[in-house]
This record gives C-alpha cells, sequence and structure tokens, in this order.
C-alpha cells in the first residue's frame, strides 16, 4: 500500500512538473489530455478490481469506475473541442457508491439500509449546508463579467464534493470497524478532497480562466486515489457491537455543530446591521428543514426502540416466570401465585411422573423432553383456563386452583385418565404414568405456600406408596400413615441423630461366583419413621435428594458401615470390603475430608472402602468429579460405578472417571430370560472391563441359572437375592451357593 501511494504522488508530480515546462499556451490541452488518460486508467482498474468480488464490494467499485469512465470522456471531448457540457456523472456515480459503502452503523435497534441511506444524506446534507454558509462569509469570489449559467456551472462542481466529501467523513467518524477495513473509504475520502481543491479554486478564479498544472493537481490525483480505494484488499469487519456505544453518540451530535457555528455566525452578523443574502437566508431555511427532518427520524428511532424494549421485557418476564421446555409456569410463579392468595380457598394438585426416568435411559432425553412437552399440554387440556399449570423441576408438575378448588379432585381424575393414554413420539409409542398428591386446606387456615407445597408432596407420595398412578388427599399431619408430611419427617430424623429418629443401615453381601465366598457388603440405608412407619428407600432417597438432604444419608451409612467393620469381619471369618453409595453430586470439595475421618475415626483401612457413584442426575463437571475420585484413589480408596447401563452412567463414564469397579445393573443380568439380546450386552461389557483392568459385579441375580449364565460370560462376583437379601448386621449369614465354573479374573482385586 506504501509503495502504491508513493507511485501515486511519483505520477501526479510528473504530470504536474510537465505541465509547468509546457507552459501556459499548452495548458487546456494538456491538462485535459492528462485528466482523460488519468481518468480511463482508474476507471479500468476499478472495473477489474470489481470482477472479483461480490456484494457491496463489488457494486461501489462498478459505480467509481463507470463515474471515472463518464468523467474521462467529457475531458477528451474538452480537450478535442473545447470546454463542454458536463452531465456530472462521477458525482452521481461517487454519490452511489458511497451509499453502498460496506460501513453499516450498528444501531439500538433493526433498520433497513434505506432508512440508514437517508438519515446519511440528511446528515450530510445538513453538515455542508452549514459549512457552504460559513465558506460563503468568509471566501473570495470574483465572478464579474460572468455569466450566470457559468458560474453555476462551476460551483456545481465544489458543492457536490463538499457533500460527498462530509459523507465519506461521516461514514468514517461514526462506522466502527477495523482500520484495514476502512482503507478504501478513507482513500476515496482523500480523493474527494482532492476534487474539492481543485473544483473550488476553479470556482475562485473562475474570471482568470484557465488553472495552472498545480492548482488542477488534484484532477490527477482524484482519480488515482479512487483506483487506490478499489485495490484494497477486502477485510473482515471487526464485529460493530463492541464499539457501538461509543460511535452512536457522535452519530447524533455531529450533525448539529455546524449548524449551531452557522446559526451563530448568522446571529452575530445580524446583530452588526449585516443583512442576510438570499442565498444566506436560503441556506438557513434549508438547514431549519433539515433538522427538522432528522428529528423525526430520531423520534421514530425512539418508538421503535422504546417498542422493542417493552417486547424485551415482557419477553425477559415471561423466561423468568415460565418453563424453556415445556412453556408453563415454573416453580417461581407457582409460588408467587400461592403465596398471593392469601385467605383464598385454594387446592394443590402435585403430580410426579412414575419411572420417567425408564422413558429417558431407554429413548434418550431428547424424547424425554419431547415428552414432558407433550405432558405439560395434557395437563392444560385437563384443567380450566383460570388454574395455573407449572413444571416445578424434573419429572414433577403442579396445579393451582386458586379460583375454584373444588375442581381440584375431578382435575386429578382427568389427569390420570389423560396420561393412561400413551404417547406416539417418532414412532415410539410411550406409556407414562403420574402419581398425585392432592391437597386442600380448610377455610382460614393459615398456611405459607411452602406448607401447602409439602403437604402436596407428602400426598404424592402417599399415592406412590398406594402402587403408583393413583392420587392421594393430604388427611392432616396428625396422620401417621401414608398421609405423613415425609419431607419434614426427613429433615426432622436428619438433623439430630439418623439412627435415633429410625434409620439404620442394611447390608447384602456380595459374593465371589467360583467359590461363593463373600468378599463385599454393600451398605444401604433403611427407615422406618415413627410417624409414617417404614418408609421404601426409592421413596426417602428421592425426597432427600429433591430436599438437599441426600448427603446427610449418605454421611449416616458411611459412618455406621466402617463403625461395622470389625463385626462384619467376625460374621464372615475374614476383613470383607465394604460398598457405600454416594451421590453423583456430592463429587466435589468436602468429600474427600468426610470419607478420611470416618475412616480414621474407626480404624478402617481405605484399601477396604469401596465408594459407590449412584447418578441418578447428571455430573454437571465431570472434571472436577474426576479429580475428586482420583484423590479418593491415592488414599487406596476404590471407586465404583452403581448400576451401570441405566441412567447417566454410560460408557463414556469408564473413560473420563478413574473407576475401579462397575456394577451391572439387572437390566443387563437377565441373561437367562434374555440370553441372546442381554448375553451380547453383558459379554461385551465385560470384555471393555476386562481390557480396562475394570472388575465386574452383575446385580439383580436371583436364580442359579442366572448365576451360571453371568459366570460363563466371565463375570466372577455377583449381587442379589440369591446370596441373600439387605439385612440388619444381627441378622447376616454367609450365603451358600454352589461355585461356578469359571476361568480366574480380576475378581481377586475385591478381596
Amino acid at each position: 500500500m506504501t509503495a502504491r501511494l508513493l507511485v501515486t504522488l511519483a505520477l501526479v508530480l510528473g504530470a504536474v512538473a510537465v505541465g509547468e515546462i509546457a507552459g501556459p499556451p499548452g495548458w487546456r490541452l494538456y491538462e485535459d489530455s492528462v485528466q482523460a488518460v488519468v481518468g480511463a486508467a482508474a476507471a479500468a482498474v476499478c472495473l477489474a478490481t470489481a470482477r472479483g468480488r461480490t456484494g457491496m464490494h463489488r457494486r461501489w467499485r462498478l459505480f467509481a469506475g463507470l463515474g471515472l469512465a463518464g468523467w474521462a470522456v467529457t475531458r477528451l471531448l474538452w480537450a478535442v473541442q473545447g470546454p463542454a457540457i458536463d452531465f456530472f456523472v462521477l458525482p452521481i456515480c461517487l454519490l452511489v457508491a458511497l451509499l453502498y459503502a460496506p460501513y453499516t452503523r450498528p444501531r439500538p435497534v433493526p433498520t433497513s439500509v434505506r432508512r440508514d441511506q437517508i438519515a446519511l444524506l440528511l446528515d450530510s446534507l445538513l453538515i455542508s449546508g452549514s459549512v457552504l454558509a460559513l465558506l460563503w462569509s468568509f471566501m473570495p469570489f470574483d465572478w464579474d463579467g460572468q455569466r450566470t449559467a457559468e458560474i453555476a456551472a462551476a460551483a456545481a462542481y465544489p458543492v457536490a464534493d463538499l457533500f460527498l466529501l462530509t459523507m465519506a467523513v461521516l461514514l468514517l467518524v461514526t462506522r466502527p470497524g477495523s482500520r484495514a477495513g476502512r482503507q478504501p473509504l478513507a482513500w476515496g475520502g482523500l480523493a474527494l478532497l482532492a476534487f474539492g481543491v481543485s473544483d473550488t479554486l476553479r470556482l475562485i478564479n473562475l474570471a482568470d480562466g484557465q488553472l495552472s498544472p498545480l492548482e488542477s493537481a488534484g484532477y490527477v490525483a482524484g482519480p488515482l486515489l479512487v483506483a487506490m480505494a478499489a485495490l484494497s484488499p477486502i477485510v473482515v469487519e471487526s464485529d460493530p457491537s463492541a464499539s457501538a456505544g461509543e460511535h452512536d453518540w457522535l452519530h447524533l451530535l455531529l450533525p448539529y455543530i455546524p449548524v449551531t457555528a452557522t446559526g451563530v455566525m448568522i446571529a452575530v452578523n445580524t446583530g452588526a446591521g449585516k443583512p442576510l443574502s438570499p442565498f444566506e437566508a436560503y441556506l438557513g431555511w434549508l438547514g431549519l428543514g433539515l433538522v427538522v427532518a432528522r428529528q423525526m427520524f430520531t423520534i421514530v428511532d425512539n418508538t421503535v426502540l422504546l417498542d422493542r424494549l417493552s417486547e424485551g421485557r415482557r419477553r425477559l418476564h415471561h423466561q423468568a416466570y415460565h418453563d424453556p421446555l415445556t412453556g408453563v409456569a415454573n416453580r417461581a410463579l407457582f409460588h408467587d401465585r400461592l403465596s398471593r392468595a392469601g385467605d383464598r380457598p385454594v387446592a394443590v394438585l402435585f403430580a410426579d411422573l412414575d419411572d420417567f426416568k425408564l422413558i429417558n435411559d431407554s429413548f434418550g432425553h431428547a424424547i424425554g423432553d419431547r415428552v414432558l412437552h407433550a405432558i405439560a399440554g395434557r395437563l392444560q387440556s385437563c384443567v380450566g383456563p383460570d388454574e395455573l399449570v407449572a413444571r416445578l423441576g424434573g419429572d414433577e408438575f403442579a396445579v393451582l386452583f386458586d379460583h375454584r378448588p373444588a375442581e381440584a379432585e375431578p382435575a386429578g381424575h382427568r389427569i390420570l385418565a389423560a396420561l393412561r393414554e400413551p404417547f406416539v413420539i417418532d414412532g415410539h409409542t410411550i406409556g407414562v404414568g403420574a402419581s398425585i398428591g392432592l391437597v386442600a386446606p380448610a377455610p382460614g387456615e393459615p398456611l405459607t405456600a411452602d406448607a401447602l407445597l409439602r403437604r402436596a408432596d407428602a400426598a404424592m407420595y402417599a399415592s406412590k406408596r398406594r402402587g403408583k398412578g393413583t392420587m392421594a388427599r393430604y388427611a392432616g399431619p396428625g396422620d401417621g400413615g401414608p398421609h405423613a408430611d415425609l419431607p419434614h419427617l426427613l429433615a426432622q430424623a436428619l438433623a439430630g441423630e439418623p439412627g435415633g429418629a429410625g434409620f439404620e443401615v442394611f447390608y447384602q453381601p456380595i459374593v465371589s461366583l467360583t467359590d461363593g465366598a463373600t468378599v463385599a457388603v454393600e451398605a444401604l440405608a433403611r427407615w422406618t419413621s415413627p410417624v409414617a412407619g417404614p418408609v421404601h428407600p426409592d421413596v426417602f432417597v428421592s425426597v432427600a435428594e429433591r430436599t438437599g438432604l441426600v448427603a446427610a444419608i449418605d454421611d449416616f451409612v458411611l459412618d455406621q458401615a466402617c463403625a461395622d467393620a470389625a463385626t462384619l469381619a467376625l460374621i464372615f471369618g475374614r476383613p470383607v470390603d465394604m460398598h457405600v453409595n454416594v451421590s453423583a453430586a456430592r463429587l466435589g470439595p468436602g468429600l474427600e475430608e468426610v470419607v478420611l475421618a470416618a475412616l480414621t475415626r474407626h480404624g478402617v483401612p481405605p484399601s477396604r472402602l469401596v465408594v459407590e457413584i449412584t447418578e441418578t442426575r447428571r455430573i454437571a463437571d465431570l472434571k472436577a468429579a474426576a479429580a475428586v475420585a482420583a484423590r479418593l484413589r491415592a488414599h487406596g480408596i476404590r471407586i465404583a460405578l452403581d448400576d451401570f447401563g441405566s441412567g447417566f452412567n454410560a460408557l463414556a463414564q469408564l473413560h473420563s472417571l478413574p473407576v475401579d469397579i462397575v456394577k451391572l445393573d439387572s437390566t443387563l443380568t437377565d441373561v437367562d430370560i434374555a440370553p441372546d439380546q442381554a448375553g451380547a450386552l453383558c459379554r461385551s461389557v465385560v470384555t471393555i472391563c476386562e481390557g480396562l483392568d475394570i472388575a465386574v459385579v452383575a446385580e439383580g441375580i436371583e436364580t442359579p441359572s442366572r448365576a451360571t449364565a453371568l459366570a460363563g460370560l466371565g463375570c466372577l462376583l455377583g449381587q442379589g437375592y440369591l446370596f441373600g437379601q439387605p439385612g440388619p448386621l444381627h441378622r447376616l449369614e454367609r450365603p451358600t451357593i454352589p461355585a461356578q465354573p469359571s476361568t480366574p479374573s480380576s475378581a481377586a482385586r475385591l478381596s
């Protein structure tokens, strides 16, 4: 680019020097000829570079080339027959080229290109008209003896140059972009400045006749600078939004600076007794009209912006209070509406989908999401338009009846009936059930929104204990049966000493299929509430996960298992490993300290502990979880993946997490029932784990035939009712099963 600039300056200076040598008699012919040649060459450059471009980069080069070609033809005619009619081809084409300049100002609201072009024209007229009024007062003009037509023709070009130069400057100042990307516009602005200087000198010296070569140098430099602009490379613009704010105020303020200066000048002259000329008065009225027109654009912009802001606020409000997946209300809106119900009679239905996890496992989360969306639609169709349907999270939905609470129970039955109809999605027929809890407090009973939700939650779990797919009404906290407030009771039980509140640890053996020896036990939490009675583990674990209490259960089981380690060794005749479940959500800060403290407190070697990662939810930060697992293994503690083949446990976890043991879910171990499919899957997983030096434990073994089949597939460790149900410590016995013929494996690492 520097070399091109030096060549351009050399050509201009050379043309001036040759013109000075030729002397005044040959100036006109020489200058017109040189200008025609330079204009034609520059037009050829513009048209040639346009062939390799597309879009706006092509269009402005084409118009610039056409304008220079017309200008060169005019100069050639002048050289042959003297000054002739000029059709202003070059200013018109350069105007169109500037309107196509690839520097669109970023705006706070989307607008059309045509709107930006009109705004640019108005701003340029405002500025150039004001500058012209100032120049009119200070520039000396000698036009004695000149015809009006000649003066108008001579003045048209510098006025057009000023207008176009103003457009270029506005584009450069108010349109952000990369420095290299702004080069074409910068060269174009210099070209217009060169044309403008020579055109202005020609107007000022109209009575003196021909310009000197130096004064007309702008007619040589202008076309060459336009050619320089056309030769500029295309540069990908930077994101304009980053600098839009700093240029926006300048775009609004800049047109009014010269207008203000012109107004001050007119006021000063008028105050000094100098009357306005008709031309100055015309420019003043023109400027006033343009200001009004420009303000109309600003008012329209502001109106559109306010509409967009209002729409944006409505959209943000909707997003804040509605579930993005299903479109129904979210927990925040439901809680807010429930709180604002006040003393009005209300009723709440709380629905939890039964075994929805199986749908995600079987069909994938994409299908599961579509099922949730369809379920929300069916819930809406089962209630009136005044009732609020909400998705509280996961597979939990709720309906608020704050206008007609008596309709809650019939609506609940309609929902159960609607959900019994299967969903057909992408050719899959999917059945979904739900357990519903209903709470309808007595009129005037003071209850907070949280208390109502807890009661509805308790009623929902009561329906699950009845066998799922049913609806249960909350019968009051005094009911020690299935209607007890489980979240509240669980929080009370775990707030103090869990063992004194009905919690205990059961153990289930894990045996070697080769010799029937117990090599480990899995510690499992059990709860018999003093109020609600025995609570199924699936129920209270689910409640604990939803209420943030699962860590307390994990810690209780871990501590009790470590305390029972010595007794377990006596029962089985030798030390056995202890498998303790830990929620995947706990693989973060603090887990390592809790585990090591329990081992130290009871004097248990770390090598005897196996931490089973139970994944009911996806691990949010797999990298951080892997780091925690690696630190536990560094102490000698082993890591197991529980229920492999279901939930979120998949082959990817074997690669991402440092794992010692994989426990196959019962869906992969029913090889005696489905020997072909289940056998192939089980054999594949066992083969992969052997290659990774990972031990395999088969869960759900209930019959000797299944144990034999699994042993034949190379799975040498098993757990299930065949070897013993989970039981308290005092009821544990050594399981007696026949040894299964097999080959040695990595099972020894568990003992």
